[in-house]
């Protein structure tokens, strides 16, 4: 309803109706109630045939000048009831009052026009401003290559858009109807010929995408009713955030082979160590067991003893490098089910048996907890993992205490010790790849990627992990999963 009001007041035959019903109800009231002077009613004529001109523009304002000059000397100059003046100052008055109303009116229009172009401009500015804000958003060039005719639809209420490129040979359309409205060709022609073009009739308009003097392509745009300007900077808005995706892609690609070549360097300077310990036990163990040593069964017993615990530590460690592999590059799948956290917990205290052999564990887990959509093998690795950290890192006979409980929609597990904790500077650093300790690094055995695959598994499953600690009393880590 409101719009087609809105409608009915930008009809022309309804504004001259409105102007004439004014001036005839001015007439109306101070011919027949309100008893003034002529030249009162002149001022009054005056300021409506003012406001006429700024809200509708001169043709109305003229229209309603005349006819005002008309009835006021028909009704308030004397002979009155006739299209005569005796007065000759009358006649003076009259003119007068006509210029100065269609003088006064071509002002008023010419404000009116001033402030609707300063208002269209400022709404242009604005959707520039909104326009660019989206493009930023995407770094992907092909993404931002199917996004950018649904933002120009967007914040330019466009009937439809094509994006054609000279690099790619290829075009975007918004729609399908966008397809039929812009010719491939002509896309092209514009892109080689470099001069928008702006058809009226149609209201539809072709403007080159300039990177400078260089053109890239050519923007058409159907409803196109911004001025040149503002369609400028919609083509050179466009052909810069392409070539910034186009940047930002290539830095991203060599940056990511310049990240991939420092962690093959520190995975490999990192495991080198811990595989020549356990290299050198089996090698030493083999060479005895080869030699012409007399040994008694014990001894032979303890020597393949060692040759089977250090080769599943190579194979630990084998394992670890590749998974820190795969979780990097997310080609690792989970088998996602629900299950109980006390699963997890238990399966992943019975792996832990023998670094937690010198403590005690205590496990407590708040009653009725609804299940956790997550992969267990996973999770008890992640357990397994933060119970080994705390058996390694805490002295002989102290407890070690595993939590959980709920918190919002979400599962909370913990794992405290009562080792010697880690310094505040160090707490936020754990978590990366190959980082240890600096008071530990050299006291006990390890990779630094323990942590770092923990994080990896809890944050794929939609978790968070994290820790806190205290120099001296000891640490607490915890992670959070989703419930089902």
């Amino acid at each position: 309803m409101d719009l087609r009001v809105k409608r009915d007041t930008f009809n022309p035959v309804f504004r001259f109706a409105a102007s004439a019903i004014v001036v005839s109800a001015i007439v109306f009231a101070y011919f027949r109630w309100l008893r003034v002077n002529p030249a009162t009613v002149g001022f009054t004529f005056l300021l409506v045939i003012l406001f006429i001109s700024a809200a509708w523009g001169l043709r109305y304002a003229i229209f309603a000048a005349v006819l005002a000059a008309t009835t006021y000397n028909y009704f308030f100059l004397p002979p009155l009831f006739r299209f005569t003046i005796a007065d000759p100052q009358n006649w003076v008055a009259l003119i007068a009052f006509l210029v100065t109303a269609v003088a006064g009116s071509q002002l008023s229009e010419r404000a009116r026009r001033s402030t609707m172009y300063a208002d269209q401009r400022r709404r242009e500015v604005e959707r520039l401003y909104s326009f660019s804000q989206e493009l930023w958003l995407s770094e992907s060039v092909f993404e931002l290559l199917n996004v950018i005719p649904k933002h120009i639809v967007d914040s330019f209420e466009a009937g439809g858009v094509a994006l054609f490129l000279d690099g790619k040979q290829e075009t975007y359309f918004f729609d399908d109807h966008s397809r039929n409205l812009f010719p491939v060709d002509q896309l092209k022609a514009i892109s080689g010929r470099g001069e928008p073009v702006f058809d009226r009739q149609n209201r539809t308009c072709y403007m080159p995408l300039r990177m400078g003097v260089r053109t890239v392509g050519a923007l058409g745009i159907a409803g196109c009713d911004f001025s040149r300007e503002s369609l400028e900077a919609v083509g050179s808005l466009v052909a810069i955030s392409i070539e910034r995706a186009n940047t930002v892609e290539r830095l991203t690609k060599s940056e990511a082979a310049r990240e991939s070549d420092r962690l093959r360097s520190v995975l490999l300077d990192s495991v080198t160590h811990e595989f020549r310990t356990p290299l050198t036990a089996i090698k030493a163990s083999a060479e005895t067991l080869l030699s012409e040593m007399e040994l008694d069964k014990p001894q032979k017993k303890d020597l393949l003893l060692v040759i089977n615990q250090e080769s599943d530590r190579l194979n630990r460690l084998v394992g670890e490098v590749a998974e820190v592999t795969q979780l990097d590059s997310h080609d690792i799948q989970f088998h996602l089910e629900p299950h109980e956290i006390r699963e997890a917990i238990d399966a992943a205290i019975e792996t832990s048996h023998s670094a937690l052999r010198q403590h005690h564990v205590e496990v407590t887990v708040a009653p009725g907890l609804p299940p956790v959509q997550m992969d267990l093998e996973r999770i008890v690795e992640v357990l397994t993992q933060l119970l080994d950290n705390a058996g390694k890192y805490s002295p002989p006979d102290s407890p070690i205490h595993v939590t959980a409980e709920q918190r919002g929609s979400e599962i909370v597990t913990s794992v405290a010790d009562h080792g010697a904790g880690i310094e505040e500077m160090e707490q936020g650093m754990i978590f990366e790849k190959f980082y240890r300790g600096r008071n530990q690094r050299m006291l006990i055995q390890g990779t630094g990627m323990g942590l770092p695959i923990a994080k990896a598994i809890v944050e794929l499953h939609g978790g968070k992990i994290g820790v806190t600690s205290q120099v001296g009393r000891g640490s607490v880590f915890y992670f959070s999963l989703p419930t089902a």
